[in-house]
């Protein structure tokens, strides 16, 4: 038999007025007669990093029983259809972030070096775990990683016992000096996956005076779908959907704030009103971004250390930061355990979509690990003990779901970035602590 079939390459994409539009995995970039795995389109491996703050309410987090997953906890419930690829990690420590607060906390999840207590510019943490993978396994792509947020995190000034906000405020480091600061608002994520050329101005321009970002792209659509087989004109339309529905959801945010006279001061003006559709949204950017294999490597900050924010709309109207000192009061933990819930929820409708949405032979989920916890474990002591801790997805890089591993009391937490690296392809046996010396040598733990 002879094989006359010429793939598309992996990095093909369409090329419009300030806008440029990266292709999913096809069929068609894969040469026939070829195995997934031995071709240059071959899946890859991803990961990303979402947090939570203020710790949870360890009552109704931790599963009853270890090992297999069979039941889930109250605040885990929303991860059913999903906890087959779902690993919760028990007894997990942040020893750097003491002594215990609310800037350490965020500092110290991805990087597990101490902060310098400082109020000024002279600021030192670490390298986070994110930015080593991101050096490693984001060089071909257009973003070496992207870094999320939902709420205006300003970066100059103190914020907490004496502590510089850029510690609370920055989840990733590129350096030890250099933290980087992230976008919470759509409107200019969705630029940076998909804007090209001229300066933001010119593209923010161009993107809000057509209809859709794919207008420019009708005619050179059409030619990609005379090229390829039926299975891949679906996918191609399917993602092309994703992309028209998260303009559509822009548009209406950015118009209902025109009609709304009370700015919120933790939002960024022209997102959705309410958080579950914002950050909805910024989960459906992170499809999109891996879809296309803009980035490799994401973290999304879900909510901020010491957010008043407030949850009406699960029957929370009290704000979440004072809430989190409980003091052992059941109804307070009660509410905490809500939020968490509520958070969870969000998680969970999102690795779905991921889990639903095919990468090569698997799912996006498949080739891609991500973490989800928090650097407090007990908000009201504002330890680092037993942190609430969650990984999910990766099957094709090896990572086993739908169990409960519980390690012994004071395990660190850099041990599991360790074996997340691995998993990604990333070997490494230390990680490097705040004054540039090597740290505690870990032992990767089993995931």
């Amino acid at each position: 038999m002879i094989v006359t079939k010429r793939a598309m390459s992996r990095r093909t994409f369409l090329r419009g007025s300030h806008a440029v539009l990266a292709l999913p995995l096809l069929d068609a970039m894969i040469p026939a007669a070829t195995a997934w795995a031995k071709t240059p389109a071959k899946p890859v491996p991803r990961l990303g990093f979402v947090f939570i703050p203020m710790g949870c309410d360890h009552g109704r987090w931790t599963p009853a029983v270890q090992d297999r997953l069979t039941e889930l906890s109250p605040i885990l419930a929303p991860l059913d259809a999903v906890k087959d690829q779902v690993t919760v990690v028990t007894n997990l420590r942040l020893q750097n972030a003491y002594p215990g607060t609310h800037d350490t906390s965020n500092a110290g999840f991805l990087s597990a070096a101490f902060a310098k207590h400082t109020e000024s510019s002279d600021y030192f943490l670490g390298t986070t775990i994110d930015q080593i993978a991101a050096k490693r396994i984001g060089r071909e792509t257009q973003l070496p990683s992207l870094e999320l947020a939902m709420d205006l995190n300003p970066l100059a000034g103190v914020c907490n016992n004496g502590y510089a906000c850029v510690y609370q405020n920055c989840l990733s480091w590129s350096s030890p000096t250099t933290p980087l600061p992230s976008e919470a608002h759509p409107r200019l994520v969705f630029e940076r996956l998909f804007g090209e050329g001229g300066d933001a101005a010119a593209r923010r321009a161009s993107l809000r005076n057509r209809a859709s970002l794919l207008d420019s792209f009708m005619e050179d659509i059409g030619r990609l779908k005379q090229r390829v087989g039926a299975p891949d004109r679906v996918r191609v339309d399917q993602y092309l959907e994703s992309i028209r529905e998260i303009e559509r959801q822009i548009q209406r945010a950015e118009s209902g704030a025109m009609d709304n006279p009370t700015a919120d001061l933790d939002r960024p003006v022209g997102v959705p009103a309410a958080f579950a559709d914002h950050a909805k949204l910024m989960f459906d950017l992170q499809v999109l971004a891996f879809q296309a294999d803009i980035t490799r490597v994401i973290t999304f900050q879900l909510t901020r250390e010491q957010s008043n924010r407030t949850y009406p709309e699960i029957g929370v109207p009290d704000p979440h930061h004072p809430t989190s000192h409980h003091g052992g009061d059941p109804e307070k933990v009660a509410k905490i355990a809500k939020i968490n819930t509520f958070h969870v929820s969000l998680f969970a409708q999102f690795l779905e979509k991921m889990h639903a949405t095919r990468d090569g032979d698997g799912s996006l989920l498949d080739h891609t690990v991500y973490l989800y916890g928090s650097g407090m474990g007990n908000p009201s002591l504002h330890d680092h003990e037993n942190l609430p801790i969650l990984v999910a997805g990766g099957a094709a890089c090896g990572m086993k779901g739908g169990r409960h591993i519980r390690y012994e009391k004071g395990t660190p937490l850099a041990n599991l970035h360790l074996t997340l690296l691995d998993r990604v392809g990333v070997d490494l046996d230390s990680f490097v602590d705040s004054d540039g010396k090597v740290a505690d040598l870990f032992d990767p733990v089993a995931v």
